[in-house]
């Protein structure tokens, strides 16, 4: 099988569990340098395994996304071990669900920090690894397509009772996405973003079987969880191979000329 990320370097944001990991190792196979981000060194530490173990490359580098310095570490030490960046997958996050009149602003904005203002710190601080080094790509008649695909959801498109927080953060990353589309299409970096439906992660388990995020317990409760199944023409959630598929494709030349789009990932629409 034709492998499509070969020779190529990527960040992928939250990779050491769900969506993120089974990203991390899909770019792996497909024969991408991987670099793994995680709050948590354990999970990203058995990523960073398994690509080793199958003869891949992968550097971990562990820390809080949401802090102002984080983007600027990341992306130094990628360029330290790797010397360039072709792929940003901003996928880090999580939930802290409250209907808006009992949602604090500490939960809004929590939120908000992950899912829209760490991307678009991301994007910034890997500029002139992807816009700025292109300029000179392309005096040279050279192009390389280099790729950011920002992860939204479906509650950013269509809302979500409970998700304020969530829902304003993922319409923003749309918005992003296709500003940063237009501002950098010039310089061969396409930007998309993948809209997930019900996906199966720790975010859409129910809350018995969830873990604890700040301390707020994350999951939903078993009723809801069985009434966005129930929507889903597909009757079942995707999995987190399947979402990392939708990511790949982006990621590689097969999207060479799609720009500032959003792939919607969910088993068919379910609103």
């Amino acid at each position: 099988m034709m492998r499509l990320l070969v020779n190529k370097v990527a960040i992928v944001t939250g990779s050491g569990r769900g969506v993120g990991r089974e990203t991390a190792l899909l770019f792996a196979e497909n024969g991408a340098k991987v670099v793994i981000t995680d709050i948590d060194e354990a999970p990203a530490k058995e990523v960073q395994d398994e690509i080793v173990k199958n003869g891949g490359e992968a550097i971990i580098v562990c820390g809080d996304v949401t802090l102002a310095e984080f983007p600027k570490r990341v992306i130094e030490e990628t360029i330290s071990q790797f010397g360039k960046l072709d792929i940003l997958v901003n996928n880090a996050g999580f939930t802290m669900d409250a209907l808006i009149h009992k949602m604090t602003d500490e939960q809004f904005q929590k939120v908000m920090n992950i899912h829209l203002m760490t991307p678009f710190r991301m994007i910034r601080e890997a500029a002139p690894y992807m816009r700025e080094c292109a300029k000179e790509e392309i005096e040279q008649g050279t192009v390389n397509h280099r790729k950011i695909i920002n992860v939204s959801s479906v509650a950013g498109l269509k809302g979500n009772i409970g998700q304020a927080n969530y829902a304003s953060a993922k319409a923003g990353v749309v918005g992003l996405t296709k500003v940063v589309a237009q501002e950098w299409g010039r310089f061969n970096v396409n930007t998309n973003a993948v809209a997930f439906g019900f996906i199966e992660t720790r975010m859409t388990q129910t809350k018995e079987l969830s873990e604890e995020i700040e301390g707020e317990k994350m999951g939903i409760p078993e009723k809801v969880r069985q009434m966005f199944i129930d929507k889903i023409p597909q009757k079942r959630p995707g999995q987190a191979r399947e979402a990392a598929e939708g990511i790949l494709y982006l990621a590689s030349p097969l999207s060479n000329y799609v720009n500032g789009q959003v792939l919607q990932i969910n088993g068919g629409s379910y609103t």
